[in-house]
């Protein structure tokens, strides 16, 4: 019996202790799909408790034919494409060439000097591949985040999508190719000749909403033990300039204890059947 098999058993069983440490190894990954998926950091917390409240009631039924955090990826993948709730880019039905043509209105022609510039460009690009996502449709989008944001392979990405692994290479293969385009004509990290520079993007971004100085939601997100900070990830630009990197680069963003908190007392308060 593995490490993963004997914990989920002892959590199936009543112990809970085991059930607190499935809950804290699943809540980090959950949080970072949610986010890729949804964009805004308030409504990830919402879907990641959602998605531990389904993962955890169904714990019993895990029989190890995929890793735990796999299976637990299927639950939230299958939520989060279900999901009611419209990102703003979704309820705009904002395409990826309109947002190029978004970006390019309001561009400065010199980069932002202002008071915590640095900052405010490195929120504006945190923000920018957020919203970048937001333009691809949910299947396309999710099937970019399985395979080129957490790398996972074609099999274990088909088998969290139920689908054939040919089917979700073609699907993964048709959002690189848009991703590809839309980055190497807009984006100068992807593509020097490109348009689009962060730091010129700060004063529009300021002026209608998009990032808030003093109040920077990804660039002061709290990351996992141990995890990269924004520094961190925004090193590997330097190394890396595809289209993949450049979205790729976030920090390790950590759920909210909180929500983890709250989970754990909706489990307890006997309103969910606890491990069906």
């Amino acid at each position: 019996m593995s490490d993963e098999e004997e914990l989920v058993e002892r959590a199936v069983g009543g112990d809970k202790a085991a059930l607190e440490e499935v809950i804290h190894l699943l809540q980090d990954p959950l949080y970072r799909l949610a986010l890729r998926m949804v964009w805004r950091p308030a409504d990830a917390e919402d879907a990641t408790q959602e998605i531990l409240i389904r993962v955890v009631t169904r714990l019993a039924s895990w029989r190890a034919e995929a890793k735990l955090l796999t299976w637990a990826y299927r639950i939230g993948v299958n939520y989060l494409l279900n999901l009611r709730r419209k990102t703003p880019q979704e309820a705009s039905e904002l395409s990826l060439e309109d947002f190029r043509d978004d970006l390019a209105d309001g561009l400065a022609t010199a980069d932002y000097a202002g008071p915590e510039a640095a900052l405010l460009a490195q929120e504006v690009r945190l923000s920018c591949t957020q919203a970048v996502l937001q333009c691809l449709g949910r299947g396309e989008r999710v099937a970019f985040v399985l395979g080129e944001i957490f790398e996972l392979s074609s099999t274990d990405a088909a088998w969290i999508l139920d689908i054939t692994p040919a089917a979700y290479r073609k699907r993964l293969e048709r959002a690189r190719q848009r991703i590809r385009a839309f980055m190497g004509s807009t984006c100068g990290i992807v593509n020097p000749q490109a348009f689009c520079r962060c730091a010129r993007r700060v004063q529009k971004a300021v002026a209608i909403g998009r990032v808030a100085p003093g109040r920077p939601l990804l660039s002061a997100h709290a990351v996992s033990p141990s995890g990269r900070g924004v520094a961190d990830a925004a090193a590997q630009l330097h190394r890396l300039h595809d289209a993949a990197a450049v979205l790729r680069a976030h920090p390790d963003y950590a759920a909210p204890q909180a929500k983890t908190d709250a989970v754990l007392a909706l489990l307890r308060s006997g309103r969910f059947p606890l491990l069906e």
